[in-house]
This record gives structure tokens, C-alpha cells and sequence, in this order.
């Protein structure tokens, strides 16, 4: 909504002829339109000539659908939703509609008789800086100007006037009129270019596409390098080549690394035929990299679109080209999951979702050459999904999603992380076999149309043989986790596995059927590296467990498993086959703390254990900073490796207490900087290092001179004794920069300096970061104030990614002054939410909350040193009951709103309670 209070908002819904004039289209309304409409094409018109005079805030736009009535009633009224600048005028069957008929957000029609009508809208709609509907971008490096809408969930509707709801798919055609020098481009493949009276300007056609939903339709303009390639087809499914295209900006074409990119795609495509059996539907398979981009990555069918974060302009390691595989995969998996079927309502947002982050894991470990892909899964995927889960918002993965607003708030960890976890656990239970032919039965039965959760369901059990009734209903209509912990018996001749959990939403016990392994490890003396024991395998048991608790029997295993005593580490979760949060028992602590893993998947598995069991204050944040510290030169992975020392550095800064930390950075720096030099010279393991070292010494400014020496190369590959062969390039050396300007070891003028010597847009929002980060108390305010605004000191609107990088910067070493920016905040929160988009409100909220704090207790305070009393001193921190006062008093406040603000403060009880507990401890 962008700070204009057009036709976007209104301070109360508006009613017109009895029909709710808002934004937030309900279940209900849509369930009811689609009853009563059958939405046959669109063609729709968008003219962006204009597009590259930033002065121009909007661009006409021409649509006309074609729609039957098929209700029985004599005549219906409905409407379409448009959160467009201005109505010119619309026509039904050629009669003008009345202008009172034209909402802040709906166009409403009255007296459609049953039949066929055509409804012709003539409007403007506004070019966007959030990265929702069309989102224009000009280049700091060329000044060139870029274009590309992002729609999901419902912003179609910001482009062109439409039925805004998956259940009511169409054909779309799309023309596009702009600079003749530029790629033009849709869904569908270009069919005809037209020169318009405009010079320099043409008007590009596009085929119909098949019938799809309004929220994966595109539209891509501007300079951008085009890479070409092609996919030969498939045997199997006599599916004819594909033609491949990439896109990105110029000034990015040659880190372009198209070949790695191709390769992917062609893979890619033949996972996905030979599983699916189901020829790719949309023709044209081209992939943009995009700027300013607020997700990972869109499906829409034959364009996808993703973030330029994954063109590596600066050094990359082989987990974020894993990383970038698995996005890749997972967009491809929708064109056949998602977007061939479709959902019926955004209840099943999740079905779509979690498939694809299950299937883009399982097609980057079995078609790729990435090692890893489950592991990271396991390690940092499923870490969203436990910290979802805690809040006391968290819901059930098939959730109850009652309008759009509640739609657009659960795209988050239970939607994907926690239903693909759960997927996994289903496809453990049935066999993989099973699954890919359900998949291939479901999409026989409902290509180009849509189904619900109950289809696939049903889909699913016939194919299995398996009822799959009751398994559903213990995994997707409850919410929270199972907590699972091992009980060995005194010889380690067997071990309880037990499981507990409640239900957040009912507070009722909850069990949930498991198929999973027990798993042991212990040192062993045959993996001893440069005097490195290793913990491996000594065995691990499949169990099938439905019960509070099972006994797993060990007899037999003796000669796997060493004496009782024998440090050793045991894992409920081997293999990684089910969605439950592990209580590693102290002896496993112990051994998981001291001995680095051999298996890196029970590797990442552990740790990922430990890490909740720190947010839980279950696990000291000494413990696991000293942990990491000792294991991680030895953690294989890279991905687990970067995840862990970030992890080590949240740990010390938000859950350690504040006389702790000064000795735990300390710690850290030294094991830091003894890998810049030990971990490989220019590996991925000392890049790690050297990024999560800059992230230490934003609080730790003694390292300042180190990232001073790393920084005075003239060569970008450092050569001295400190790093060897690591390379500080564009990416490192903001980071870098950012962390001495936190501290005032560098100036403003330094920073415009470095940002001279190489302008680009990465650049550019790193210079954002590190000039709000300066120490400078009266810039930081005047910082604060354009992210309250949105605007910076000319007025002009911060974009999505300025917004967050100024904001970012200030939360860096401006903690005071987020302090005093709370009454601020606070008072103006239900403003924030109603004059921008929810996109940029939420991230003006998290930008500015201080949601880091110190966990402060008196004399008095610890002659009570009871649990309770520990909690009650917890709720009583400042910032944590004014944001629990806040709630309280604004009961009425937007739902989507209180749950960002409830969200916020369970983080900050979580991690003050887990300082408060080592304080209460220390006490004692």
C-alpha cells in the first residue's frame, strides 16, 4: 500500500449494495463466487512505455474477461478485486457500469443474468517499490530501469482487475507494450510484435495459456541478458524439447554462471518426467533473476522467477549452490504441484508447498551432484519449522485460513519446513514407490483444475493399499511437536524411546505414529584423524512407535556396541525419517559436545538438537558457544558448519548472560581466526569463518584490526599469515566494512569511497546497512525515522530492501536507540499496518522492534530464587511487558498484526528466560 491512501485503504470497510468493500477477500466470499461464476479468459493489456520516467507513477492497463454465470438465480452480483490507482471505466456487455459501483478495492457487478458476459475495464494501476505486483527497479550501476510482478498470494489484483482466488482458473492472454530494445516476456511464448506510433516502442502478444490461477500469471520487462539453451525431451513420456532461457540484469550477466544453471534445469527435468510420467504442460521453460525480490523464488508456469541473491557476484561455497539447486528444483516441482493442480483455497497452501520443498530436497540428492541436500534439511530447513512451531501462534499444517490476510501470514515454517518434514515421515510410511504413483494418479485426475487435500488423500491411500485416515489426522490437524528422548537401561542392552507433547491449540496430550531409527554412535578409534576421534555408527534400528513410550531391544548388537560406559551418542532420529524435536540425554550431550559426528546427516541432526535445546534453556549458551568452537574445524558440511557458527554467535549475544559474553566472543574469535588459517586456504570452510567473524565483531571491537589488515590487500586474494588464499571480494568486504563502522572505525566519507570505486545494487544496500550502523546517535534517529516514514530525507519511498538494510544497520549498534524508538513504534503500529502493504509493514515492525535485550535481576530479586519467581522476573523486563501491555489493550488490532508483535515477544521470552536461568543458576 506504499504510504497512498487511494483505492488501496480505507479506515473502515465501505459497504456497496450490501457487499463488504475490502481488501481482505474471505473464504466464504470466495466459496460463494465461484458457486455462481465460471471464469473463462482474460486478456489483458499493459502498457509500461512510460516505465523509465520514475516520475511517472502509474501505467493504463486494459482488460477484458470473459465470464458465465451459472447460477439458477434470475441474476447475481459479484465483483472483482483491483487495488489499481484509478477506474476509467468499465463496460459489462458494452453497458457502462456506474461509478458509485467502483470500491476502494472491488469493482462491483450488478444484475448478471445467467450465460456468458463480457466485462471490459479500462484503469491504471501503480508501478510498486515492495516487491508486490509490479515491482520497478532502476539499476545504481547503468541507471537502467527493470520490471516484474510477484503475485502470490493474492497481487494480481495490484496489475489488473481480477477474480482473485485459485479455485477460479482461465486462460490469460497478455499483451505487453514497451522500449523495443527490451525483453518483453509472460508465461506463454511471444506471438506477435507490433510498432507502436511511439518511437523506439512496440506492443508484444503473447500465446493463451493453458488454464491456470490468477496468482501465478507474469509479466517480466527491461534490458535484460538473455542466455539461451535447450532440453531434449523425454523417452518415457514422449514429451518434445523445451526451449530454456535465463534472465538477468546486465549488469549481472557475467556472473551469470548459466552452464551450472542449464545443467540444473535439463536434470531437473528429467527427475520430474520420469517420476511424474506427465508431460511438462507449459511449453517454454525461462528462469529470471530478479532485483529487490521479497522470496526465493515463484513458480509461474514457463517464466519463473528468482532472487539475484542466487547470481554469485561475490566467492560462493558449494551450500548455496546446493541452496540455489534445491529452489530451482522446488519451482520445478510446482509446475506439475501447484500449478497444473491447484488448490481450491489457501487451506491447502501448505500441500503445495510442503511437496515442493520435499520433492526439490529428494530431486537435488538423486539428480544432482550436490552432497548434502538432506542434510541441510535437516540442519536448517527443519530449524524454521521447530521455532514456528513454539509460538503460540503456530497452527495446524492444514490450517484454517479464513481470508487472504490469514493466507498471506502462513506462508512461514509449518507451511513448508514442517509439512515437508511431515511428507518425508509419509513417504517413510508408505514407501517412495507408492508416493510418486499416487503423484502421477493425481495428476491424470485433476490437470488444469483444482483439488483439496481430501483428493489427494484419497488418491494416496487407494494407491498404498493403506488407510491413511488416521495418520492424517494425527499429523495435519494438530499443532505443535513430540518431543522424543531415549532412556538406556544400565548395560545399554536396550533403551526406552518415549514421546510427549502438547497440543498448543487444545492443550490436549498428543501422540503421533513414527517411523523412524534409533541410532547409536560412539568413538571410534579406526576414524582417529590428526589426533581427532570421530563418533560413527554403531548401529541403528527401525521402530514403528504410536505409544508414549517403546522398548527397544539391543540384544544380539554386542558386538556393535561398546561397554555401557563408553562415551556415546544416542539418536531418536537416525537418518532423519520423522518431524519431532529431539532431548538428547547428558551423556549424549556430552559425546555430541566433544567427538565431531562421521555420518553428516546424524551431524546435522545433532546439532540441529542442541540448537533447539538452547532456545528451550535446555542447554546452556556457554556450552554450546564452547561446543562449536571445538567441533566445528572438523564439521564436513558446509552448510552445517555456516549454520552452527551463526548459531554460536546468536547463542553467546542473545541467550548467554551479559557477564558471559565478553569471554565467549573471545572464544569464539580465537577459534575463528585460527580457521582463517588452518581450514584451507580459499575453502569454503574459511569463508565461513570469515564471514561469521565479521558478524562477531559487531560486538567485539579488539577484532577490528585483523579486518583492518584483511581489508588493506590491494589484492583481493589475501596472502598474508592471517587468511591465506581467501578472497575478499565485493560481499566480504562490505561485511567487513559494515562491522568497523559499528564501532566508528571507519567513517562516512570511507564508506562513500568504497561504494565509488564499485557502484551496484548489492552494493548499494550493504552502504545502506553499514552508513545507518555508524555510531552517530542523531544520524541513527534520523535513520529510524525513514523507516517509520518509509521515505528517505528527500521523500522519496524506500524500496523494500532499502527499507530493511537502514533498519538493519541501526539494529546493529544502535540498541539504544531502538530502545527509545519503541514508544514511537508502539504508538503508530496500527497505522504502520493499514497504510503500507503488509509487506513492508512487517518489515518496519521487525526492523525497529528491540528485540534484543539484557536480562537484568537485583539482590532482592535472587533471595527468590525459585522457578516461578524466575519466570515472573522474566515477564517483568520492559520491553517484553510493554509488548504484552500492547496486546492486551489492542485485542481488535488486525490478527495478522498481533501475530507478528506476539512473534517478537516470544522470541525475547525465550531468550531472556534462557539468561535468567543461567543467572538464577550463577545465583545459587
Amino acid at each position: 500500500m506504499e504510504n497512498m491512501v487511494d483505492i488501496n485503504s480505507a479506515a473502515q470497510p465501505q459497504i456497496i449494495d450490501g457487499i463488504p468493500d475490502t481488501t481482505r477477500l474471505s473464504r466464504a466470499e470466495a466459496q460463494q463466487r465461484a458457486e455462481m461464476l465460471r471464469v473463462i479468459s482474460y486478456d489483458v493489456d499493459v502498457d509500461i512505455t512510460g516505465a523509465e520516467n520514475l516520475d511517472q507513477p502509474d501505467y493504463p492497463v486494459h482488460t477484458q474477461i470473459h465470464l458465465e454465470v451459472t447460477s439458477d438465480q434470475p441474476s447475481v452480483t459479484t465483483f472483482l478485486d483491483y487495488l489499481g490507482a484509478s477506474v476509467t471505466q468499465v463496460l459489462v456487455d458494452g453497458v457502462a457500469v456506474p461509478g458509485e459501483m467502483l470500491g476502494h478495492n472491488r469493482i462491483v457487478l450488478t444484475e448478471l443474468a445467467p450465460g456468458e458476459h463480457q466485462v471490459s475495464i479500462s484503469s491504471r494501476s501503480r508501478y510498486s517499490r515492495s516487491g508486490e505486483g509490479l515491482h520497478r527497479f532502476q539499476d545504481p550501476q547503468t541507471n537502467q530501469v527493470y520490471l516484474y510482478t510477484q503475485y502470490e498470494p493474492a497481487d494480481a489484483r495490484r496489475v489488473f482487475p481480477t477474480f482473485e482466488q485459485p479455485d477460479l482458473k482461465a486462460r490469460f492472454t497478455f499483451h505487453l507494450s514497451g522500449p523495443e530494445q527490451w525483453v518483453l516476456a509472460s508465461n506463454q511464448p511471444e506471438t506477435e510484435r507490433t510498432t507502436l506510433d511511439q518511437p523506439g516502442m512496440v506492443r508484444v502478444s503473447f500465446a493463451p495459456t493453458a488454464p491456470i490461477s490468477t496468482y501465478i500469471t507474469t509479466l517480466l520487462a527491461g534490458p535484460y541478458r538473455v542466455f539461451t539453451d535447450r532440453w531434449q525431451g523425454h523417452a518415457e513420456t514422449d514429451t518434445a524439447p523445451i526451449e530454456l532461457r535465463i534472465f538477468a540484469r546486465e549488469s549481472l550477466a557475467d556472473a551469470v554462471d548459466a552452464e551450472e544453471l542449464f545443467d540444473l534445469t535439463r536434470r531437473g527435468l528429467d527427475f520430474f518426467h520420469h517420476h511424474f510420467g506427465f508431460s511438462y504442460p507449459w511449453g517454454k521453460y525461462d528462469q529470471a533473476f530478479v532485483p529487490e525480490y521479497n522470496l526465493g523464488a515463484m513458480e509461474n508456469p514457463g517464466l519463473v522467477t528468482f532472487t539475484e541473491d542466487y547470481v554469485f557476484t561475490s566467492s560462493s561455497t558449494t551450500a548455496q549452490h546446493q541452496a540455489r539447486a534445491n529452489t530451482l528444483m522446488h519451482e520445478m516441482s510446482h509446475m506439475w504441484f501447484g500449478d497444473l493442480v491447484t488448490m481450491k483455497w489457501w487451506d491447502d497452501l501448505w500441500l503445495k508447498e510442503s511437496f515442493a520443498d520435499f520433492m526439490g530436497a529428494l530431486a537435488v540428492a538423486e539428480a544432482t551432484e550436490f552432497p548434502g541436500s538432506w542434510t541441510t534439511f535437516a540442519h536448517g530447513r527443519k530449524g524454521w519449522a521447530y521455532l514456528q512451531d513454539r509460538y503460540s501462534t503456530t497452527h495446524p499444517i492444514v490450517a484454517d485460513i479464513a481470508d487472504l490476510e490469514a493466507a498471506r501470514q502462513n506462508f512461514d515454517g509449518i507451511t513448508y519446513a514442517k509439512g515437508a518434514a511431515v511428507i518425508k515421515q509419509l513417504v517413510a510410511f508408505i514407501g517412495q514407490d507408492n508416493f510418486m504413483a499416487a503423484c502421477r494418479d493425481y495428476f491424470d485426475r485433476f490437470a488444469y483444475s483444482n483439488a483439496t487435500l481430501k483428493d489427494f488423500m484419497e488418491v494416496l491411500g487407494r494407491t498404498a493399499g493403506t488407510d491413511t485416515t488416521a495418520w492424517a489426522q494425527a499429523w495435519l490437524h494438530t499443532s505443535g511437536f513430540s518431543t522424543l528422548r531415549l532412556h538406556p537401561d544400565e548395560h545399554l542392552s536396550s533403551v526406552t524411546l518415549t514421546q510427549h507433547g502438547t497440543d498448543p491449540a487444545t492443550g490436549n496430550d498428543q501422540l503421533r505414529p513414527h517411523t523412524l531409527e534409533v541410532g547409536i554412535y560412539q568413538p571410534n578409534p579406526e576414524r582417529a584423524t590428526e589426533g581427532t576421534t570421530w563418533l560413527t555408527r554403531a548401529l541403528s534400528e527401525p521402530v514403528f512407535f504410536d505409544t508414549t513410550e517403546t522398548t527397544v531391544s539391543l540384544q544380539g548388537h554386542e558386538s556393535q556396541v561398546s561397554a555401557p560406559h563408553t562415551p556415546r551418542l544416542l539418536l531418536a532420529n537416525d537418518r532423519d525419517l520423522t518431524y519431532a524435536r529431539l532431548q538428547l540425554d547428558p551423556a549424549s550431550v556430552s559425546a555430541a559436545l566433544t567427538y565431531p559426528i562421521a555420518d553428516d546427516l546424524a551431524s546435522g541432526v545433532t546439532w540441529a538438537s542442541l540448537w533447539t535445546m538452547v532456545r528451550h534453556a535446555e542447554l546452556p549458551a556457554e556450552d554450546f558457544v564452547a561446543g562449536v568452537a571445538r567441533i566445528s574445524p572438523q564439521i564436513n558440511d558446509v552448510g552445517v558448519h555456516a549454520r552452527m557458527l551463526n548459531q554460536a554467535i546468536t547463542a553467546l549475544e542473545r541467550f548467554a548472560p551479559t557477564g558471559q559474553r565478553v569471554q565467549l566472543r573471545r572464544r569464539l574469535a580465537e577459534s575463528l581466526t585460527g580457521g582463517l588459517e588452518t581450514l584451507g586456504d580459499g575453502s569454503d570452510r574459511q569463508l565461513n569463518a570469515a564471514r561469521a567473524l565479521a558478524r562477531l565483531a559487531h560486538h567485539l571491537p579488539e577484532l577490528g584490526g585483523d579486518l583492518v589488515v584483511l581489508l588493506g590487500s590491494s589484492d583481493p586474494v589475501h596472502t598474508s599469515g592471517l587468511a591465506p588464499g581467501l578472497r575478499v571480494d565485493d560481499e566480504l568486504r562490505w561485511q567487513f566494512l559494515i562491522a568497523l563502522a559499528s564501532h566508528g572505525a571507519v567513517d562516512q566519507q570511507r564508506l562513500d569511497r568504497e561504494l565509488d570505486q564499485h557502484v551496484s545494487a548489492a552494493n548499494r544496500i550493504h552502504y545502506l546497512t553499514a552508513r545507518a550502523a555508524l555510531p552517530e546517535v542523531e544520524q541513527q534517529h534520523r535513520f529510524v525515522d525513514q523507516v517509520l516514514t518509509g521515505t528517505d530525507d528527500h521523500g522519496t519511498a524506500l524500496s523494500n530492501h532499502e527499507l530493511t538494510a537502514i533498519a538493519r544497520g541501526v539494529s546493529i549498534s544502535g540498541q539504544a536507540v531502538l530502545d527509545n524508538t519503541w514508544d514511537r513504534l508502539r504508538d503508530h503500529l496500527e497505522s504502520i499496518w493499514s497504510d503500507r502493504s503488509n509487506g513492508l509493514a512487517s518489515r518496519t515492525i521487525t526492523g525497529l522492534y528491540p528485540g534484543h535485550q539484557d536480562f537484568t535481576g537485583s539482590f532482592q530479586q535472587a533471595t527468590q530464587p525459585d522457578q516461578d519467581n524466575t519466570s515472573q522476573l522474566v515477564d517483568s523486563q520492559w520491553l517484553l511487558a510493554q509488548s504484552t501491555s500492547w496486546l492486551t489493550e489492542h485485542r481488535d488490532a488486525p490478527a495478522a498484526l498481533r501475530r507478528v508483535i506476539t512473534e517478537l515477544a516470544e522470541d525475547l521470552r525465550c531468550e531472556l528466560y534462557a539468561q535468567a536461568k543461567r543467572w538464577h543458576n550463577n545465583r545459587q
